[in-house]
């Protein structure tokens, strides 16, 4: 006979269908009811998307400020020179530099979520793409971190802009806020968020872009939303 932790009964009780869709409310109000952690937990949202993983041309990405933020501090990298490095230390890049930081960052340097950098210096950064590439931190003007716009990039990301990009298994998943947010402020971003997607679907996919969706914290399960 299997034995049912305590922690996963907790789960049981709340959620009595793990099969059955529920709304963005309801499954809000179940987030709400997990057993707690000793930390924080990031709500995210995951989604399987009705496009071709084989066409280039269905791949969906873009950007979304969240209303609410993300709720997680993120350490930003800002690849720059001449004035452009006192306007990203001003605004609060956490590490700030050209080629000496790229070569930093190429000796195994990694303690920061986001890089930035300034057109004039792609080229010097792109011999960086092998490291940054696959954790998804290359810059790239398709998710606006490539911009001689540093301030605006900056205040951005720290207002809660955060980057989608549909997945080999045709999936995005993005973390919306923590379990700490009201739930006005989940559903708010979770709303923003649905929105960008839809708004980024190719014009080649035919129907519905969203397949399925659910809604989940780093150690619950997930709760399947109705889209």
């Amino acid at each position: 006979m299997v034995k049912v932790s305590k922690r996963k009964k907790s789960f049981v009780d709340v959620v009595a269908d793990s099969q059955k869709a529920v709304s963005l409310e309801d499954a809000v109000e179940m987030i709400e009811k997990f057993p707690a952690v000793k930390f924080d937990e990031t709500v995210e949202v995951h989604v399987s998307l009705n496009i071709s993983v084989k066409s280039s041309d269905q791949m969906v990405r873009g950007t979304v400020i969240l209303p609410n933020g993300t709720g997680k501090k993120v350490r930003i990298v800002v690849v720059c020179k001449g004035e452009q490095v006192q306007v990203a230390e001003q605004n609060g890049a956490d590490f700030v530099g050209g080629t000496e930081l790229i070569d930093k960052i190429a000796n195994g340097f990694m303690d920061f979520d986001c890089v930035i950098a300034t057109p004039d210096m792609m080229r010097d950064l792109s011999k960086l793409g092998k490291m940054l590439g696959p954790r998804g931190l290359m810059p790239s003007p398709k998710a606006g971190t490539v911009s001689a716009d540093v301030e605006r990039v900056i205040k951005e990301i720290k207002a809660g802009r955060v980057e989608f990009k549909s997945d080999k298994q045709a999936g995005i998943h993005v973390g919306v806020g923590k379990r700490s947010f009201s739930k006005d402020q989940l559903k708010e971003n979770v709303r923003h968020l649905l929105e960008a997607i839809d708004h980024a679907k190719p014009s080649s996919v035919k129907g519905d872009l969203i397949k399925s969706l659910y809604l989940s914290t780093t150690m619950g399960p997930g709760l399947r939303i109705v889209v």
